[in-house]
């Protein structure tokens, strides 16, 4: 059997951790650095975070292998530039921001390389403005082969294409809008899919699409609606993993926890044994990205 989630989760220790200036322009949910906080300080409380998260994780037995980062990128706490795939082989991507390209060091390649084959690499896209950030902007229904993706200037529309043609994905493709009126720069800020079900705001995606996409949607899984003011909080932005009892756990945000409603969370509750939650403020105040964006899956 497929299986949509793995046991075993990536993570990267910031070595350097701030508001990314290079992405701010595209990220409607990331602020800017504040004057009375030094970047030093910001760092501590990011790693403090990382290292709550990463132990909640690993004490429910889910492996967690996690690597540093480096001083040249602000974002590499975000390891979103390379998927793997349960055949054993991996991706990389294309990334907007130049200093998010340096994210792909040689070490952690190598360490890739350990465990999977390199079978496609789009980073020459980048040269050509053509960009494509591998799970932040697809979101994956694995077992069935779907990508969910709205268009972003994160998510090119040729690129995306191109992606699932070659590699025999359905494309489920949509536009969307932010409470400030831009593209929602990634798709796993509003969407998540697991075994049994998809959580989705519908809200930020406009009109025109939005019944096509829940057709899609609810043809394999059951549907899971987040509301649209529960997006600034990041309740789309989980992950489900599993451990090797293969109990099914829900990732994310103490703020998108708090955020959801008890109704919400008691429906959360028939398809997870928990929901792991930390607090992650500063770096979804600094890094405007939150639980899903800290981990990569390792099939």
């Amino acid at each position: 059997m497929k299986n949509q989630s793995t046991n075993h989760l990536f993570m990267i220790e910031p070595e350097v951790f701030h508001s990314n200036d290079e992405t701010l322009t595209s990220n409607d949910y990331q602020s800017v650095n504040e004057e009375n906080a030094s970047l030093e300080e910001i760092r501590d409380k990011a790693l403090v975070e990382f290292n709550n998260l990463k132990s909640e994780i690993e004490k429910r037995n889910i492996q967690v292998t996690s690597m540093k980062g480096i001083k040249e990128c602000p974002d590499h706490i975000f390891p979103n530039w390379f998927i793997t795939f349960e055949d054993k082989t991996f991706q990389l991507f294309s990334m907007k921001a130049k200093n998010r390209r340096l994210e792909k060091t040689l070490d952690m390649i190598s360490f890739l390389k350990s465990g999977y084959e390199l079978v496609d690499d789009l980073s020459n896209f980048e040269d050509k403005e053509m960009f494509l950030e591998a799970t932040s902007s697809m979101v994956f229904d694995r077992v069935n082969k779907v990508v969910y993706a709205g268009l972003s200037p994160r998510t090119n529309k040729d690129l995306l294409q191109k992606w699932c043609s070659d590699h025999g994905y359905e494309l489920v493709l949509f536009e969307t809008l932010s409470h400030k009126g831009s593209e929602i720069y990634h798709t796993d800020v509003f969407m998540y899919a697991g075994q049994r079900v998809i959580g989705i705001c519908f809200d930020v995606i406009l009109p025109e699409y939005r019944e096509m996409v829940r057709s899609k949607v609810a043809r394999y899984h059951d549907v899971f609606e987040i509301y649209e003011n529960q997006i600034q909080d990041f309740c789309g932005n989980a992950l489900e993993a599993k451990n090797l009892n293969e109990e099914y756990f829900l990732i994310m945000s103490s703020r998108a926890f708090k955020a959801y409603t008890e109704e919400q969370k008691a429906v959360l509750a028939t398809y997870y044994k928990e929901i792991i939650h930390t607090d992650l403020k500063t770096i979804e105040k600094y890094g405007g990205g939150s639980a899903r964006c800290m981990l990569n899956e390792l099939f």
